[in-house]
Formats: structure tokens, C-alpha cells, sequence
């Protein structure tokens, strides 16, 4: 049983524990374009104090952190309703519908980013059609702003959101909500106090594996938002690949793991109090 166990354990700390540790050390270094790579270690908090005091990283921490919530709100308001109508369709048809929902993944995910860019662009589909159909003769740019990091973000991690809760209704017992019927709940009550709380674990694990993502995300906001969005992944490639200030950006980088761990250990500890 050890040796089976050995094996994952080494795996993690050869790619987890052994480069987090260089990253936690070079945080509490300093730049130094001279040397290769242009770290000098020593011991300085300085890099921290930065993040914290310097107006663009606390814009980024703060849109960041907003524009993952409200993703992640949106990803589960549009999420829940498909996830149910696919657990409640005929079982033949879930898993052509299951289909439909990962199809996404079988093409790659900076060409459906590109393909964003060319419908929201100002010469794009979407613009283009507005304008032939007559409901807008000059409809404004969504590439750019804010509400594209939006689009792009829910289309790009809404069947995270959708399959654990399909997964937990799945396996929801239908009586149930047949006995709420015999006892005279409407459909809607029923919902409410029996399938929305059973679900609880399928809407906080599709919240997590949206957010935590999209907190860090940098493909999105790079070429969807342009430079008015600022968000904690592209201010980590700046520093990293512009700035070359690796002491900097592996503080930011410390910074996020240590802000993502936070929801991961109220869900262990949800969960563990579930089970008990």
C-alpha cells in the first residue's frame, strides 16, 4: 500500500511541491537584469508591499475577483437550467445532448477566442447583422471591454458549470418529487425544497472549477478585453515577460495560489461536513 501511494506523492512533489518552493523563493528576491535569470536572492518583503499598495495590482486583485464572481454567476444561471433539462430528458437522448454541451473541446481553445474576435469586432457578424436587419445603424464595439471578458469567459467554462450539476440531478431519485406531487407541492415548491438543495454539491463544484480559472485567466482578457481590462494573469505576464521582473511576478503568482486555495478549503471543509 506505501508503494502505491509513493508514486503520487512523488509525482507531486517533483511538480508541485519542488516548483512552488523556487517560486516562493524568488518572491522574496529581488530583479537583476545582469544575471541569468535576472534574480539575485536574498530575503526582502518589498515585492509583497508592491502588490499591495500599488494602485494597478489592486485594480487588477479587485477585477479580477469581480469579473470571476460575476462569470461564475452567470455561467450558473445559464448552467442549472441546461443541466436539469438534459438529466430530465429521455435517457436515450442525454448522451447526444452531453455531446452537444463538450463539443466546444474538440477544437481549440485560442481559435474559439480568435473566433470571438471576429464576431464582436466592429466590422464582425454581429454588428454587421444588427445593421442589416435595421435594429441598430451604428452599433457600438463589444471587443475591447469589459462585457467581452464576460462573453468570452461564460462560453469558454460553461460546461464546467454544467456537467457536475448534471452529474448530482442524475442521480437525483425521481420519487421523490412524485411524492411531493401526491402531497400537493407545485412543481416549482417541489424544485425549491427538494432538487435545488440536493444539487448543492454540483452548484458549488461548477462554481469552483469556473472561478478558479477565470481569476487567473490571460488568454481572454488579452485578446478579448485589450488593455482597458486589467486582470491579475495578464498583469503576471507583463512582469514576467515585459518587465522581466521575476522576483515581482512570482510574488503575484504566490499571491493567486494563496487566494485560490481559500474557496478549495471552504468546499473540503463543506463537504467533510456533509459527510459527517
Amino acid at each position: 500500500m506505501r508503494r502505491v501511494l509513493a508514486l503520487p506523492g512523488l509525482w507531486l512533489a517533483l511538480f508541485l511541491a519542488v516548483p512552488f518552493g523556487i517560486v516562493l523563493a524568488m518572491s522574496f528576491a529581488t530583479a537583476d537584469a545582469d544575471r541569468a535569470p535576472p534574480v539575485a536572492f536574498s530575503l526582502t518583503l518589498k515585492n509583497y508591499a508592491l502588490l499591495f499598495s500599488d494602485p494597478l495590482y489592486l485594480a487588477a486583485w479587485i477585477a479580477s475577483l469581480r469579473i470571476a464572481a460575476t462569470s461564475t454567476l452567470v455561467a450558473l444561471l445559464l448552467g442549472y437550467p441546461m443541466a436539469l433539462a438534459i438529466a430530465r430528458a429521455p435517457r436515450r437522448r442525454q448522451p447526444l445532448l452531453l455531446a452537444l454541451v463538450i463539443l466546444p473541446f474538440w477544437t481549440s481553445f485560442l481559435i474559439r477566442v480568435y473566433a470571438w474576435m471576429g464576431l464582436l469586432a466592429d466590422n464582425g457578424i454581429l454588428n454587421n447583422l444588427l445593421k442589416t436587419l435595421g435594429l441598430a445603424s451604428a452599433p457600438g464595439t463589444i471587443l475591447g471591454t469589459e462585457w467581452a471578458v464576460h462573453l468570452g469567459i461564460v462560453y469558454a467554462y460553461l460546461p464546467f458549470m454544467v456537467l457536475p450539476i448534471y452529474a448530482v440531478l442524475e442521480r437525483q431519485d425521481r420519487a421523490l418529487l412524485e411524492a411531493a406531487a401526491d402531497l400537493g407541492a407545485a412543481p416549482w415548491a417541489a424544485f425549491v425544497t427538494i432538487t435545488l438543495p440536493l444539487s448543492q454539491p454540483g452548484i458549488v463544484a461548477g462554481c469552483l472549477l469556473v472561478f478558479i480559472p477565470s481569476v487567473g485567466e490571460f488568454v481572454i482578457p488579452d485578446l478579448l478585453g485589450g488593455t482597458g481590462t486589467p486582470m491579475i494573469g495578464k498583469v503576471l505576464w507583463d512582469e514576467f515577460f515585459l518587465n522581466a521582473d521575476w522576483p515581482l511576478a512570482s510574488a503575484v503568482a504566490v499571491c493567486l495560489l494563496a487566494l485560490l486555495a481559500v474557496p478549495i478549503a471552504l468546499f473540503q471543509r463543506h463537504h467533510a461536513e456533509r459527510l459527517r
